[in-house]
């Protein structure tokens, strides 16, 4: 298991991204969280900050495991890092089911939060270095396939989570169930990624093509030396806060925007919503991510930030007028925050090559860690805030609208000064970096 295995001769490489779905459709249930914030806050008596820890921490976890397993999936290969990821999600959600079935919800955070936050980070950036080393003509298309199964997960996950609610009750025994067929359904579909995935095995998988190893490369340990990596730091924590705050409150959300209106917005209709999130979520990875090899990294990343902050100050100054204004704008800020996600191995790729680009890419999903936090905390903090402050509907969210504003402006900013990475960062021809390493290291 810790050895990758290698394509036989006529591989065709188009098996690569269905084995990198099966693992990113079943942790992208994580988006699908908060179909089941409101049925543990009635079962457990917890408020909304409360609710949203064990998401908050397993996006933590992503990034720091991300983070720290970097090295280790270059090392160890893709396969490895699949089965790692299987463990670790599919047993979050059995401890989970423990502590819903118990009543002790730290063991939901536990579970939940922290293994399966371990099983998100691993399996999260299993398949991105082999993608794009099958894929050195299109690496924003392969990588968008792919991390397009992150966004889209909850597409399933919410109507089939709200569903398994409906039926199995939304007390504390119907939560434990749900949570222990997920685990357990998670767990037969990702070994479908673990047994077919592979890696190339030359470096132009396909004659056509550019070398993998062509351009500019650049070690993990050199990257986080530069002012590019923080830059591309800054702007993907700035675009991820900003669209995961709306995901991760998504559906009380639209129900407190519209409670006041004459058609609110019933439990079923904001799963619904979820939904739609989701798949604007999905079709922005593969998108905006396939749009980005033909106008460029930087200029896409300009759409994303830029007319992401028009899309949130519309919602906060219309958008409880009209319902189809609120969900066009949500689902637009959502197709950017997923095309954030699915572009930004691609530029890596572009300004440090693929030698390292996966434990590279594992180091910058820390800012998705901070971001996980900042994100629901901003949100979630402040309505409950102004909650008990005595407003009520869109009035609970005008305030941390115009934080995301802000914070989405500080992103296109710090998108501007990124810049080719200077030469004494490169490292030579891959054949010959493992030795430059260790000199540096001597």
């Amino acid at each position: 298991m810790s050895s990758p295995p290698v394509a036989p001769a006529g591989w065709s490489r188009w098996l690569v991204p269905p084995a990198a779905l099966s693992v990113h459709l079943s942790i992208g249930q994580a988006y699908a969280w908060s179909v089941f914030k409101p049925p543990l806050e009635s079962a457990l008596g917890l408020d909304g900050t409360q609710s949203a820890l064990p998401f908050q921490l397993a996006i933590v976890m992503l990034g720091l495991s991300a983070a720290f397993g970097g090295t280790l999936v270059e090392r160890n290969g893709p396969r490895w890092a699949m089965t790692v990821a299987l463990v670790c999600f599919s047993s979050g959600f059995l401890v989970s089911a423990l502590g819903a079935e118990t009543k002790h919800y730290w063991l939901i955070v536990l579970g939940y939060g922290f293994v399966g936050g371990i099983g998100l980070g691993i399996g999260y950036i299993s398949p991105v270095s082999t993608l794009i080393k099958w894929f050195p003509d299109r690496p924003g298309m392969a990588t968008g396939i792919a991390i397009m199964g992150f966004g889209g997960g909850a597409l399933i996950a919410s109507p089939w989570s709200a569903q398994m609610l409906s039926s199995f009750g939304s007390d504390n025994d119907g939560i434990a169930l749900a949570f222990l067929v997920h685990g357990l359904s998670y767990a037969v579909f990702m070994t479908l990624g673990v047994l077919l995935i592979r890696v190339p095995r030359t470096e132009k998988p396909v004659e056509s093509a550019p070398s993998a190893y062509e351009g500019v490369q650049v070690s993990a340990r050199n990257a986080v030396r530069t002012p590019q990596f923080w830059c591309l730091w800054v702007v993907l924590c700035m675009n991820v806060t900003a669209g995961i705050g709306i995901l991760e409150k998504a559906a009380p959300m639209i129900t407190d925007f519209f409670a006041d209106s004459s058609t609110p917005v019933s439990a079923s209709a904001a799963a619904g919503f979820v939904a739609l999130l989701s798949a604007a979520n999905m079709a922005g990875r593969i998108g905006w991510s396939s749009t980005s090899d033909l106008i460029g990294r930087k200029n896409i990343y300009r759409v994303y930030l830029g007319v992401g902050a028009l899309m949130y100050l519309v919602i906060a100054l219309f958008g409880d007028s009209s319902k189809p204004l609120f969900i066009l704008c949500a689902l637009v800020i959502l197709s950017f925050y997923g095309g954030g996600f699915a572009t930004v191995p691609a530029y890596l790729k572009d300004l440090f090559g693929t030698y390292e680009v996966g434990a590279i890419h594992g180091r910058l999903l820390t800012a998705w860690s901070l971001a996980g936090v900042l994100g629901p905390l901003i949100v979630n903090w402040i309505a409950d805030h102004q909650k008990g402050a005595g407003k009520h509907g869109p009035a609970l969210y005008t305030v941390s609208f115009g934080i995301m504003i802000g914070l989405l402006v500080i992103g296109f900013a710090a998108n501007e000064l990124v810049r080719p990475v200077h030469a004494r960062h490169h490292v030579p021809a891959p054949r010959e970096a493992v030795d430059a390493e260790r000199q540096q290291s001597a």
